[in-house]
C-alpha cells in the first residue's frame, strides 16, 4: 500500500522565473524533488541556491534533448545548434547510429554540467517531454549512467502508470495513455541496471489555465503506486519563458495552487523514503 508520493518539479534552470518559483516551493516545504535543465545558461547563475536545498529535496537532472542548445555539437541531430522539436528528435533517434552516438556524447555533457556545480551525482534522472524513455535514447541512456554509476546510486523516473488508474483520475487521459505506452519496459529495463524507479506515476496535464490545478493536485493522488511520483510544472511567467515553452500561463497557477497544496491521505516524502536504496545525493569525483 502507498503511504507517501514525491512531487516533482520539472524544469528547473529553464528561465528565471522558473527557477525562483521552483526555489521558493522548495524553501516552503511544497516539494520533494526538483529537476534541472543543465544545458540552459540559468544553471550557472542558479546551480548554487539549487544546491543549497539539497537537505529539502531531492534535486536531480532533467534531461533535455528538445529545448534550445546543447552544451556541445551535434551536427546530425542539431546542425544549426538547436534542439529539434520531439518528434524529430523521437526519428532521428531510432534510424540514426550517427545521433543515437551524438544523443549520449550530450547526456554525459548534462551529467558533467551538473556534477561540476553540485560536487555530486544527481539524486535522480528524468527527461524534458520524457525524451529519456524513447526508443534509440534509453538504452544510450542506461549504457551512460551504468559505466559512470556502476553501483546504481541514482533513481529514475518511469512515466508508464496502469490505464485504470489513469482512467480514475480523469485528468487528461489520453496524453496520460500515450507518454505511459511510450515508457513500456523502461522499468524492467532500468531495474536490470540496478536503478530504482517510481512504481505509479501523475501529473500528466492538459496545460488549461481555467482548471482547477489545486483539484487535479488531489486527484493526481487518486490509485496511486507503492512508490508514487507526481510531477509538476510550477514558474513565474517573464519575457524568455513564451519563447522556449509551450507552457505558459498555467505555470504561475501550478505555483499558487502547490503553495497551498495540502495531500490527502497520502504523505509527501523524497526518493530514498520509498526505496530501500541508500540515498543518491552523495559526492563524487569528476567524471571524464
Amino acid at each position: 500500500m502507498a503511504s507517501g508520493f514525491v512531487l516533482c518539479a520539472d524544469d528547473f534552470a529553464l528561465t528565471d522565473g522558473v527557477s525562483r518559483s521552483i526555489l521558493a516551493l522548495i524553501e516552503a516545504g511544497k516539494l520533494s524533488a526538483a529537476g534541472a535543465m543543465t544545458n540552459r545558461p540559468h544553471w550557472r547563475n542558479f546551480a548554487g541556491a539549487f544546491g543549497a536545498l539539497a537537505e529539502k529535496a531531492d534535486l536531480g537532472l532533467h534531461l533535455n534533448l528538445t529545448c534550445a542548445n546543447p552544451l556541445g555539437a551535434m551536427p546530425r541531430l542539431a546542425p544549426g545548434g538547436v534542439f529539434p522539436a520531439l518528434p524529430e528528435l523521437a526519428r532521428a533517434a531510432v534510424t540514426s547510429p550517427t545521433v543515437r552516438r551524438e544523443i549520449a556524447a550530450e547526456i554525459a555533457r548534462q551529467l558533467d554540467a551538473f556534477e561540476d556545480s553540485m560536487g555530486r551525482s544527481p539524486a535522480f534522472l528524468d527527461g524534458h517531454q520524457h525524451v529519456h524513455v524513447l526508443p534509440g535514447i534509453r538504452r544510450a541512456l542506461l549504457d551512460i549512467l551504468s559505466k559512470r554509476y556502476p553501483k546504481g546510486g541514482l533513481y529514475l523516473r518511469d512515466p508508464h502508470d496502469s490505464p485504470a488508474a489513469i482512467r480514475a483520475r480523469g485528468v487528461a487521459i489520453g496524453k496520460a495513455l500515450t507518454i505511459s505506452a511510450l515508457a513500456l519496459g523502461f522499468r524492467r529495463a532500468a531495474l536490470r541496471r540496478g536503478f530504482p524507479v517510481n512504481r505509479g506515476f501523475s501529473g500528466v496535464a492538459p496545460f488549461d489555465p481555467q482548471r482547477d490545478f489545486a483539484a487535479d493536485l488531489q486527484r493526481f493522488l487518486l490509485r496511486p503506486g507503492p512508490a508514487h511520483l507526481v510531477m509538476c510544472h510550477p514558474g513565474f511567467v517573464d519575457d524568455e519563458l513564451a519563447r522556449l515553452d509551450p507552457v505558459v500561463a498555467t505555470r504561475p497557477v501550478e505555483h499558487e495552487a502547490l503553495l497551498g497544496f495540502v495531500a490527502q491521505g497520502l504523505s509527501m516524502v523524497r526518493f530514498s523514503e520509498l526505496f530501500s536504496t541508500p540515498s543518491a545525493s552523495h559526492s563524487l569525483p569528476r567524471h571524464g
